[in-house]
């Protein structure tokens, strides 16, 4: 297995592992099977332009052990500033279907944090009943206030979980990862939007729209009140630094060579 991998600084805020499904599955799993307490967010535009402007999920950044491209822009941006050749994103729904495939393999045990509604939490613990029979749900919480923290590292620890998915959504599930660090002694996962999709309560965008990065257009045209503002103004905010880190990096070089 790849213990190991490459990390590109985006923006001068956040380390993006230069990874695909197969390798970030196999160095999840292998933290996993050795109760190693190791954090893993799935970020998109979304979430590093808040880590960009909000000091706490700055924070959750920097002590995170993976981080992976989740979404398009991110991958495109990766790309134009390193040339690191990523072929596709490594998105957080998808990236947790092979994480449970492989666990299955292992027979490891898994705990679901999270959820929108109780109704989400549940069918998406059927699901993985279903399609992983042998992946061992061994704990299942949600917070009543969206705001709460009364889950314990010492009851995830009692439960024996190798897993931890976290949907609590962004950046909620980031900063009580990165606080849990070194207490939960298992491989934690802020996966956000996967609870909700694997669970069938939320439809994900169709194939064309996620491989175009358009699936923010899908998701806004959804829930346009709930989502308005967080697109518009994110994906405003991510060209501006994409166009302000080209300036710097031109300048920068044109200084070298003068």
């Amino acid at each position: 297995m790849v213990s190991h991998f490459t990390k590109v600084r985006l923006f001068d805020t956040a380390n993006y592992a230069v990874v695909d499904y197969e390798s970030a599955s196999d160095v999840i799993i292998e933290q996993a099977a050795q109760y190693n307490s190791y954090g893993v967010f799935a970020m998109p535009v979304h979430g590093l332009v808040t880590a960009v402007q909000e000091p706490l999920m700055y924070e959750a950044t920097q002590k995170a052990h993976m981080i992976v491209p989740d979404g398009q822009p991110i991958r495109w941006t990766m790309n134009h500033f390193y040339h690191v050749g990523l072929k596709d994103r490594v998105y957080g729904p998808t990236l947790t279907l092979y994480v449970l495939d492989k666990a299955q393999k292992d027979k490891l045990k898994v705990f679901l944090y999270g959820g929108s509604t109780e109704e989400t939490l549940r069918k998406f613990a059927d699901f993985i009943r279903k399609n992983y029979p042998k992946v061992h749900i061994c704990g299942m919480y949600r917070e009543d206030d969206p705001a709460g923290d009364s889950l314990s590292s010492e009851e995830i620890n009692k439960s024996g979980a190798h897993i931890v998915l976290v949907g609590r959504g962004c950046p909620r599930q980031e900063i009580w990862v990165a606080n849990r660090l070194g207490k939960v002694n298992a491989v934690m996962m802020a996966v956000g939007a996967a609870f909700s999709f694997h669970a069938g309560t939320v439809k994900q965008a169709p194939k064309w729209m996620q491989n175009n990065g358009l699936e923010w257009l899908f998701r806004l045209l959804s829930e346009p009140q709930r989502l308005w503002k967080r697109y518009f103004l994110t994906n405003s905010y991510f060209i501006f630094l994409f166009l302000k880190h080209s300036f710097i990096r031109t300048f920068k070089k044109e200084k070298a060579s003068a």
